[in-house]
């Protein structure tokens, strides 16, 4: 298992493929495994994929004190000092498009391109979640059984069409089951989540961008995405039809196609 020591904290990463280096940063109470190999498989043909864990999420080693999505970014770019790469094509979504975010805004040295999938900028024109999928959310993983928190978490962050399918449901819950997250950390990246405010800073971002999002997302509105798009000098919108929160998962290679032709036109 490889690891790297960031900040006094061992976070795991995994190198994949072979190509110009690609960087995904994963969402709130995710960890690398939620990426789907159908969607790596699809990217590694074309990059050398850096996935990680944050900071006390999957593999990584548990989580001392608070996080903000700043310190997160951070996390990124000393990832990348420590592999020594230099800059990298940037992808993430819902909480680690905000990371994301941050990382182009405080390190744009390291940010080759940039794709932003089921986030968010904050700020006062963000569109936040539903409190009723909040709520339930909130609920199923409190309730300390872990079946209902994955089932809940499964209804709400894909397509009603896909979630339908049982043998999508069991090849979530494999996933969903393996290095679940503690309830400290969950709060602790919600946190982060409520503070992140990009909005007045986004035009600040030079690099070519990205912005994907599922017309039927329920946990992350798309109207966040066209907001990101309007914000981001010269970012490109794609809006993927019927797809929820995790687009990749649902559609893996059209939205493995959609990061690599946006990388590597530039």
């Amino acid at each position: 298992m490889a690891t790297v020591t960031i900040d006094g904290t061992e976070l795991f990463y995994e190198r994949r493929g072979a190509g110009e280096p690609l960087l995904l940063i994963q969402g709130l109470g995710g960890h690398s495994l939620h990426w789907g190999d159908r969607f790596l498989d699809a990217l590694e043909e074309s990059f050398e994929v850096v996935v990680y864990d944050h900071r006390g999420a999957g593999r990584s080693a548990a989580l001392g004190g608070e996080l903000t999505i700043a310190g997160l970014a951070d996390d990124a770019a000393a990832l990348l000092d420590a592999l020594e790469v230099g800059s990298a094509h940037v992808a993430g979504i819902s909480m680690g498009g905000m990371v994301a975010q941050e990382l182009a805004l405080t390190h744009p040295e390291r940010v080759r391109t940039l794709t932003l999938g089921c986030t968010f900028p904050g700020g006062p024109e963000a569109t936040m979640t539903d409190m009723a999928v909040v709520g339930a959310l909130a609920e199923a993983v409190l309730s300390g059984d872990p079946e209902r928190a994955v089932r809940a978490g499964y209804d709400v962050m894909l397509a009603p069409e896909y979630a339908a399918d049982p043998d999508n449901y069991a090849r979530y819950s494999r996933v969903a089951a393996q290095y679940p997250a503690p309830v400290g950390l969950l709060m602790a990246q919600l946190q982060a989540v409520v503070g992140h405010d990009a909005s007045e800073r986004l035009a600040q971002i030079g690099v070519p961008t990205l912005v994907v999002h599922g017309t039927a997302d329920r946990l992350m509105s798309p109207v966040n995405g066209k907001l990101l798009a309007r914000l981001i000098p010269g970012a490109r919108l794609e809006l993927l039809e019927g797809a929820g929160h995790m687009f990749f998962w649902e559609q893996p290679e059209r939205s493995a196609q959609l990061v690599r032709e946006h990388a590597l036109r530039q």
